[in-house]
C-alpha cells in the first residue's frame, strides 16, 4: 500500500497548492507523476532540487516518478517569472546536457530498479520534433481558447504595463506546450499528475484541460512554494552565481559552505525540505538548536546530508577538513591533503604574490618570504618583529627568522600559506 505522499510533503513545507481529489487519487493505488526539468545547462543547481525532493518523496511513497527534460521547451523558453526571452539551444547541445542531468538524478531517483515504479527519464523534444506546426495548431491549438490563455498570470505579468518587453508568439504558446507533454503522458505512460513550482500553476492546469477535452480524462495538478531565503535574497544564489551540483562548477566545499552559511530560521525550513530525516530528528535537532544556537546544530547536519547526498561522504570529510584549515588547529598536512580548488575555494580573496619556483627550489628565507619580494608586510623591519614575536607561521605551522621554504614546502606543488597572527594569510605562488 503507498503511503501518504501528500501528508509526508505537507508537514515538511513542501505543498503550495492542490487539486481537489489529488489525495484520494494517490491514495486509490500506484499512480504517475512527472516534473519538467529545464536542461539549459549539464548540471542541476539547487534550484531545481525542490522538484527533484518532491519526485524522491513520490518515489518513497510508492509511486512512479517520470522525469521530464525538456529539450521542445528548452528551445523556446518558458516566460513564468522572467521578464525577457532566453537562449535557445540546437540538439546535440540539449542530449549531452540530457545525459549529464540524468547522471545527477539517478542519485536521487532509482532509473534501475525492477519494481513497477522505477524512476524514467523522458524528454519532450522525442515526440515533439516531428509535430508539425500545422498539426499542432489542429490537434492541439483549437482545443484551448485564447481567452484561457491570455488569464494565466505568467501571461498576465508579461503584458502588463511594467514589463519592459512583451512576448513572442513562440513564449505565447508555451503553455500549449507544456499543456501538450502532459497529455502525452497520459495518454502514453497514465501518468495523472503533473508537479512544479507555484509559478507552474497556470502551465500544469492547461494540462489538466487539454486531458479533459481531448482524452476525456482527469488529470491532477500539485505546485510546490518556490524557495526563499528569510533575508529577501535569492535562495541558491552567490555573488559567483548559481549553486550547481556538478562539481566542477561548484566544489564540495562551497556547496557545504552554502549550507552552513544559511540563516537558522532558513535552515529549519531547509532541513525538512532538502533532506529524509524524520520528522522526529528534525524536531529533536531543532530542540537542541535553540539550546545552543551558537553551535550551529541544524546547520551542520543540514550541510552534511545534503553534501553527501549529491556528492560523497569523502567530499563531505574534506569540505569539513577545509572548512576547519580557517577556523581550526589544522596542520600543514591537513593543507596540502587539499585538492587544488578546494585550496584556492577556501582562500578566495587572500591576497597573493607570485615568485619565481626557482627561488623557492633554492631556499627562500622568510625576510624575502614576507616582505623583500613579496610585500606581504610593509618592510624587513617589520617581518624581523613579526617573527620574533612568533606571530609568523608557514602552512599552518608557526616558524622563526631562521627557517627557509623549500619546495617541500609546497601544497599542490605551487602555493605556500603564510599567515601573520590568527587572521592575516597571504598566498606565495610559485611559477
Amino acid at each position: 500500500m503507498a503511503s501518504n505522499f501528500i501528508e509526508e510533503i505537507k508537514w515538511r513545507g513542501m505543498l503550495h497548492d492542490v487539486m481537489p481529489g489529488t489525495e484520494e487519487h494517490l491514495l486509490s493505488g500506484m499512480q504517475a507523476a512527472y516534473v519538467g526539468i529545464d536542461p539549459t545547462a549539464d548540471s542541476l543547481h539547487i534550484g531545481h532540487l525542490v522538484g527533484v525532493m518532491l519526485l524522491r518523496h513520490f518515489q518513497l511513497a510508492g509511486h512512479k516518478p517520470f522525469a521530464l527534460v525538456g529539450g521542445a521547451t528548452g528551445m523556446i523558453g518558458d516566460p513564468s517569472g522572467k521578464s525577457a526571452e532566453r537562449n535557445l539551444l540546437d540538439e546535440a547541445t540539449l542530449r549531452h546536457n540530457q545525459n549529464a542531468l540524468k547522471e545527477q538524478l539517478s542519485r536521487f531517483l532509482d532509473f534501475q530498479s525492477n519494481e513497477d515504479n522505477a524512476a524514467i527519464l523522458v524528454n519532450n523534444y522525442d515526440w515533439m520534433k516531428d509535430f508539425s506546426f500545422l498539426d499542432f495548431i489542429r490537434d492541439v491549438g483549437k482545443h484551448i481558447t485564447v481567452n484561457y490563455m491570455m488569464a494565466k498570470d505568467s501571461v498576465k505579468k508579461r503584458l502588463s504595463a511594467e514589463a519592459k518587453e512583451g512576448m513572442s508568439f513562440t513564449e505565447f504558446t508555451y503553455q500549449l506546450v507544456q499543456g501538450y507533454d502532459f497529455l502525452h503522458l497520459y495518454q502514453k505512460h497514465n501518468c495523472t499528475l503533473q508537479m512544479g513550482g507555484s509559478d507552474q500553476w497556470g502551465n500544469i492546469t492547461t494540462g489538466t484541460e487539454l486531458i479533459r477535452r481531448i482524452a476525456g480524462g482527469k488529470g491532477y495538478a500539485l505546485t510546490c512554494p518556490l524557495i526563499t531565503k528569510a533575508d529577501g535574497t535569492k535562495f541558491g544564489k552567490t555573488e559567483g552565481g548559481n549553486i550547481w551540483l556538478d562539481a566542477n562548477r561548484t566544489s564540495p566545499y562551497k556547496f557545504y559552505q552554502y549550507w552552513l552559511n544559511t540563516s537558522d530560521e532558513d535552515a529549519e525550513k531547509y532541513i525538512k525540505i532538502f533532506t529524509f530525516l524524520t520528522k522526529e530528528e528534525i524536531e529533536a535537532l531543532a530542540t537542541e538548536h535553540k539550546e545552543a544556537p551558537h553551535l550551529r546544530v541544524l546547520q551542520k547536519r543540514l550541510a552534511k546530508e545534503i553534501t553527501v547526498m549529491v556528492h560523497s561522504q569523502d567530499d563531505l570529510d574534506n569540505a569539513i577538513k577545509a572548512s576547519e584549515i580557517l577556523f581550526g588547529k589544522s596542520t600543514s598536512a591537513d593543507l596540502k591533503g587539499l585538492n587544488e580548488k578546494t585550496f584556492l575555494d577556501v582562500f578566495e580573496g587572500v591576497p597573493q604574490a607570485e615568485v619565481a619556483l626557482r627561488d623557492i627550489e633554492e631556499g627562500l628565507d622568510m625576510i624575502g618570504a614576507l616582505a623583500a619580494k613579496t610585500g606581504f608586510l610593509g618592510s624587513n623591519g617589520e617581518a624581523r618583529r613579526e617573527l620574533k614575536q612568533n606571530s609568523i607561521s608557514v602552512n599552518k605551522e608557526k616558524v622563526k627568522e631562521d627557517y627557509t621554504i623549500t619546495a617541500a614546502d609546497l601544497i599542490n606543488g605551487k602555493y605556500v600559506l603564510l599567515q601573520r597572527g590568527k587572521k592575516n594569510y597571504f598566498v606565495l605562488v610559485a611559477n
